[in-house]
């Protein structure tokens, strides 16, 4: 886990972008295919068990995700193995490459959905539309304290089981043995319907193309800043320095 999260904060900015971008086209697909299986099927935990396709092609393919990022590069922070400045630049580059990947794919899910725009109805633009509302407007409508309290709350459960997944993942040194390891916490996650900073970047801003009344304000405000926090929080304590502190013991003397 140290040397990964040393690698990591190691990366030049471009490749940050890139594999950022790329992996926000991946969660997007995924998610919508996630979208797609739970309206067809009307079960949405069905949904649940598609979705660790995501970081699965995300971890073989060498991809960034954010959230992974953020349970390993703080423990080589705190290790001695990357600076302050490198954990900023790596978190923060790639926060921009998400969004910028996210706010692309969004207008493709709108354009493909909807058929470009002609069937504004469809059964996955509703359920993309309900989804970025109540991730939204309904954390509102609980009012500061509440609201605020709960996104956070699911926020650091969330990446607590994102960040274990690609954990989890390094415990295999085959392929199968990589996704049977990664899809038990993310089907977790999902199912039980916590807040995930990358799924978050293009959710909301497709729900808001297909018609979510939800503002820009709405979406950074109640969703996207505190959650990014909350991940931040769940993967650098719960599994970053928590796996390091549990385990340390049994690590060779060199990653302890």
């Amino acid at each position: 886990m140290v040397a990964t999260g040393a690698y990591k904060a190691s990366r030049t900015v471009p490749t940050i972008l890139v594999r950022s971008v790329l992996g926000s086209f991946v969660f997007g697909a995924v998610t919508t295919l996630a979208g797609t299986v739970a309206v067809q099927t009307g079960v949405p935990f069905a949904g649940a068990l598609v979705f660790p396709v995501a970081l699965c092609l995300v971890i073989l393919l060498g991809l960034e995700l954010v959230t992974s990022t953020m349970g390993l590069v703080p423990l080589a922070w705190w290790r001695g193995r990357a600076t302050g400045r490198q954990v900023v630049r790596s978190i923060g580059w790639a926060v921009v490459g998400h969004t910028l990947g996210c706010g692309v794919f969004a207008v493709v899910f709108w354009a493909t959905v909807t058929e470009m725009g002609t069937t504004p109805d469809a059964p996955v633009a509703l359920w993309m539309r309900d989804l970025a509302e109540h991730k939204t407007i309904h954390y509102a409508s609980l009012g500061l304290g509440a609201g605020l309290g709960l996104v956070v709350l699911k926020a650091v459960l969330c990446n607590w089981l994102v960040s274990l997944g690609a954990v989890m993942a390094m415990t295999s040194r085959t392929t199968g043995g990589k996704v049977v390891a990664i899809w038990m916490p993310i089907t977790l996650f999902f199912g039980l319907g916590w807040e995930h900073s990358v799924v978050n970047l293009f959710v909301i801003p497709a729900g808001m193309l297909v018609g979510a009344e939800v503002t820009f304000a709405d979406w950074w405000l109640w969703n996207e800043i505190p959650v990014l926090l909350g991940n931040l929080v769940g993967a650098a304590t719960l599994t970053g320095l928590g796996l390091w502190v549990a385990q340390r013991g049994t690590l060779p003397w060199r990653d302890r």
